[in-house]
């Protein structure tokens, strides 16, 4: 079971890292929300379906071939996978672009980055998404090593939950670390599958309204990255 990092019978389960592997929508970039209005306002003005409230956790972390496909079979949409795409760009292009930094998202990675711990991004985003969800946060985002972009990547041959994209992402740092190695932040169900399939710790820190059931398989569940503890994990503290 998670604990929270004031669990001290649990800290010395917590093995150290040298390297860290960030999640981006929900975990660096307060993006979830939107999404999450995006999806209710094509489903309701296209379909006059009303989005059920445990359907988004079902496709958090997906690539996004994998959750047009969801939408598809889920509500036996009458459309092709490429008009989904089209109406779903329409209404993301107006709401993602004004987007803000998670809590203790800027904290966290300054910190990391000052203190020279390798930090990468393994988002499940493309490009053109990834462009209009960061193009308020250049400077940000330079401060990473490298940026993984599963819906672009042809490494990355699947999305989240499988471990992919966080394997591509250890193996582009210049000392190539062990997925032991390496701590993953996350935020969806999808994304924790994924890491710990890779081999690798990772830190939760979900959506408030998630199912507890499922945050179980995280090695550490936040309320928010203000609350993470670098030296528990064998990392410079604050």
């Amino acid at each position: 079971m998670p604990c929270s990092q004031s669990c001290t019978k649990h800290k010395s389960k917590f093995k150290k890292v040298t390297t860290i592997i960030f999640d981006m929508d929900g975990t660096l970039l307060d993006t979830e929300i939107l999404y999450t209005k995006a999806y209710e306002n094509i489903l309701l003005r296209e379909f006059k379906i009303k989005m059920p409230k445990d359907f988004k956790s079902k496709i958090m972390g997906l690539n996004t071939d994998k959750v047009n496909e969801k939408f598809i079979e889920t509500f036996k949409l009458p459309i092709t996978a490429e008009k989904f795409q089209e109406i779903k760009d329409k209404e993301l292009n107006a709401l993602l672009s004004k987007n803000e930094k998670m809590p203790g998202a800027k904290k966290l990675v300054e910190h990391l980055h000052k203190k020279n711990i390798p930090i990468a991004v393994a988002t499940s985003s493309g490009q053109q998404s990834f462009d209009l969800k960061t193009q308020n946060h250049k400077e940000f985002f330079k401060l990473f090593n490298h940026i993984v972009l599963g819906s672009s990547d042809p490494e990355v041959k699947k999305g989240k939950p499988a471990p992919d994209i966080f394997l591509v992402c250890a193996s582009r740092f210049p000392n190539k670390p062990k997925p032991e190695d390496c701590l993953v932040f996350e935020d969806s169900p999808n994304g924790v599958q994924g890491a710990k399939a890779a081999g690798m710790q990772v830190v939760m820190v979900p959506d408030p309204n998630l199912d507890k059931e499922q945050t179980k398989d995280a090695t550490l569940v936040l309320k928010s990255l203000e609350e993470f503890k670098p030296e528990a994990f064998g990392l410079a503290s604050f």
